[in-house]
């Protein structure tokens, strides 16, 4: 007779109660715990994680734990090259052994990096996080997520480690490349549209790093961050908050940091207080890999792994990854504690499909599987595409004729690395596998350019060109392994690799010049910014990001991107992000000028547009209500090309400093030559709350100002309003988008 725990008619909660009931507290305890299976094979390699070798090899092995059960395996594919179809063979094979393991047949729970796709050999590269905010196309980057879900879905993975939801503060700090922008309503929405797609797929999407861990001091990996509370609240959490309430995130993962002194994974007020008391989050937190120890080597403030186990727990963590360590050294783990995180990691595995009783995979032979098939290739070209930024164009020089005579100069343009983030399998784990090939194929910059304009003839003299292209930017690494990426962090935003003289000597040439950069953060430009005949900026724009550069160059591309945060003037006076007061802004007080040189949400097109006034319906509103804007985009160029509205809030006067202007609404808005749209965009009340000096968020009366702009220092129009009745206390069910629609 089957017990209630599998009985699939039943909810997931009611399942798990059941089968939590029936389970001694190893078993338990294992539901908590992981395996990373060939983490330690080659101790020489370089660690794809921080304190890898010293940690897995004091951590518990599979069979060790196999009698009580598991909760997680960590990187079946993430971690040495397989082919896909072996490795989802072995994995089936693997959970088989897992659920033969332990009494109740349940299996693991198999997570994966997808920052950039799915990490596995063999599978589509995507365009970097910080592209993706550079497209601000949503709708994009949902069909692009649930695409790469499906590809992992298709071999057995249930969790990805994505998005990454840091707000930059300053981008010196490596994993720049990993976020999304400086702003945080993009930020937000990018964000929630990825976990919407992955969500679709049947995949967990993992919200990370929870919080602050883009703020650290100096812009150091893991450093402390020096946050105050409404910075906190109304900068670094709302888009965690949106990806929970609209996203359907299912798992959340703590940051490695500390804010004031309290350690992320053991910090009560965001795990447990914010998290699922004022949010309603009921999916599970999983540690950042080894994040349970560093509370007790780095942060110390636990004098044993069973020690920070129990501070973990405590404080809402429920999964220990990437390996058991501190939890199977933890002796009598408090029961309350210990039932609550089993029981939100068994409702996941109810809600996965893990507990039904006809859920045993096949192992064996599998029929080949493409992880690059030409589906995921074309958005990941899309993606591409529409997050190449057009910086300058002052000359004319763009688009390129077919027929130049073309010199291109720098190392990168001849690297594929020029092309992949961080997080990417061939600069991530490929690397470590030389005698391998890269499994996919990324086109170089060159490559593509030739392909591109194959009626121009290329030249290795600047000087005897009719246009030089100068390619400078990154390679991406691992903890000091590259110039972007995971602990590739920098003292100041100067060209990597001495290519600021490689720029010089272009310059010098006499040739008209265009500077192309693929990168992973922004790079002070303003040294050659007036002497260059155009800028164009990627990040790390993937597999397809060759003939995407190449194709803006020569306008067959119609260049759309916009900036997900500014491109600093000079190297130092770090960190600038717009989102300043006005005391964070140029002025008298100080010879030092944050100003950017090209500023958040600018980008150029090939064609010109023009915009007419708004129409507001109701420029005097309640606190709880709304008005409605609208405005008419023209094209009035000779061909086609994509404007992006971006919508920015000023308010005059707050009870606390606040941000000169802040984004709280966008829209691509594709026109043919000659064509019109309109924009109708739909402002809430709730979108002027902010933190007081009390800690609620409130929305106050009193006069505001919409402004509606092509970048953040080009305002186009502005709509005055004015908010009326009382002070207004919102929470988490308050209205957090502007809704823009294109008519």
């Amino acid at each position: 007779m089957a017990h209630p725990w599998q009985d699939t008619t039943l909810p997931a909660h009611v399942r798990a109660a059941d089968l939590l009931a029936r389970m001694t507290p190893e078993e338990k305890t294992a539901q908590l715990s992981s395996v990373w299976l060939g983490a330690d094979i080659d101790t020489g390699t370089a660690a794809v994680a921080p304190g890898q070798h010293a940690y897995v090899a004091h951590s518990a092995a599979l069979d060790a734990l196999l009698p009580h059960g598991l909760g997680h395996l960590t990187r079946p594919f993430g971690t040495v090259p397989v082919e896909p179809a072996e490795g989802a063979a072995r994995l089936a094979a693997l959970q088989s052994r897992i659920r033969a393991g332990n009494r109740f047949g349940v299996p693991a729970i198999a997570h994966e990096e997808c920052l950039t796709g799915f990490s596995a050999w063999q599978a589509t590269v995507f365009p970097t996080p910080l592209a993706w905010g550079a497209t601000f196309d949503p709708a994009l980057v949902t069909e692009m997520a649930q695409a790469i879900g499906a590809s992992m879905s298709a071999v057995g993975i249930h969790q990805g480690l994505a998005p990454v939801l840091d707000v930059v503060r300053d981008p010196r700090w490596g994993r720049t490349e990993e976020a999304i922008g400086e702003d945080p309503y993009l930020v937000a929405t990018i964000g929630t549209a990825y976990v919407r797609g992955l969500e679709a797929a049947g995949i967990v999407a993992t919200l990370k790093h929870f919080a602050g861990y883009s703020a650290s001091r100096g812009a150091r990996n893991h450093a402390p961050a020096p946050l105050g509370p409404r910075e906190l609240a109304d900068v670094i959490l709302p888009p965690f908050e949106m990806a929970v309430r609209d996203g359907g995130a299912r798992s959340v993962m703590p940051a490695y940091n500390d804010i004031d002194g309290l350690a992320a994974h053991a910090h009560p007020g965001l795990l447990t207080q914010v998290l699922r008391e004022e949010w309603g989050f009921t999916g599970t937190t999983v540690a950042d890999y080894f994040g349970l120890s560093f509370l007790e080597s780095a942060h110390k403030i636990a004098d044993s792994p069973g020690e920070a186990a129990r501070l973990a727990l405590a404080a809402g963590v429920d999964v220990e990854l990437p390996t058991a360590r501190c939890l199977t050294e933890a002796d009598r783990l408090p029961e309350e504690h210990l039932d609550r995180a089993a029981l939100r990691v068994l409702t996941q595995k109810c809600e996965l499909g893990l507990l039904d009783p006809d859920r045993e995979q096949a192992a064996g032979d599998a029929p080949p599987i493409d992880l690059n098939p030409p589906h995921l290739r074309d958005l990941a070209r899309k993606a591409a595409q529409e997050s190449v930024v057009l910086l300058a164009n002052d000359s004319g020089v763009l688009p390129l004729d077919d027929g130049l005579r073309i010199a291109v100069v720098g190392p990168l343009a001849d690297e594929q690395a020029a092309m992949l983030g961080c997080y990417t399998f061939p600069r991530h784990v490929g690397v470590n596998h030389p005698e391998l090939p890269a499994g996919i194929d990324v086109p170089t910059f060159n490559e593509a350019l030739h392909a591109e304009l194959t009626g121009a003839v290329f030249v290795d003299d600047p000087a005897a060109a009719d246009v030089c292209l100068a390619v400078v930017g990154d390679r991406s690494g691992l903890f000091g392994r590259g110039s972007s990426g995971e602990g590739c962090d920098v003292e100041q935003l100067e060209l990597p690799y001495c290519q600021g003289g490689l720029l010089d000597r272009a310059l010098g040439s006499g040739t008209p010049t265009v500077i192309v950069v693929l990168s992973g953060r922004p790079y002070a430009l303003g040294r050659w910014a007036d002497r260059a005949a155009a800028v164009v900026q990627a990040f790390f724009p993937g597999q397809e990001g060759g003939g995407a550069v190449a194709g803006v160059l020569s306008g067959r591309v119609e260049p759309s991107g916009r900036l997900p945060l500014g491109v600093p003037r000079t190297p130092g006076g770090q960190p600038a992000p717009y989102l300043a007061p006005p005391l964070g802004l140029h002025g008298d007080p100080s010879n030092v000028d944050p100003t950017a040189l090209y500023p958040f949400g600018h980008g150029l097109s090939y064609t010109t547009f023009a915009w007419d006034a708004p129409q507001c319906d109701a420029p005097e509103l309640p606190t709880d209500g709304e008005t409605t804007l609208r405005l008419t985009v023209r094209n009035t160029g000779d061909r086609p090309g994509t404007e992006v509205v971006q919508l920015y809030l000023h308010d005059p006067v707050g009870t606390v400093a606040r941000p000169e202007i802040r984004l709280v609404g966008y829209a691509r808005v594709p026109l043919d030559a000659g064509a019109s749209a309109e924009v109708h965009a739909t402002f809430p009340a709730d979108l002027a709350a902010y933190t007081g000096a009390d800690g609620r968020r409130v929305v106050e009366p009193g006069a505001l100002e919409l402004r509606v702009a092509a970048s953040s220092a080009l305002v186009r129009h502005t709509v005055p309003l004015t908010l009326t009745g009382p002070v207004r206390e919102v929470g988490h069910a308050r209205r957090m988008r502007c809704e823009l629609r294109v008519k």
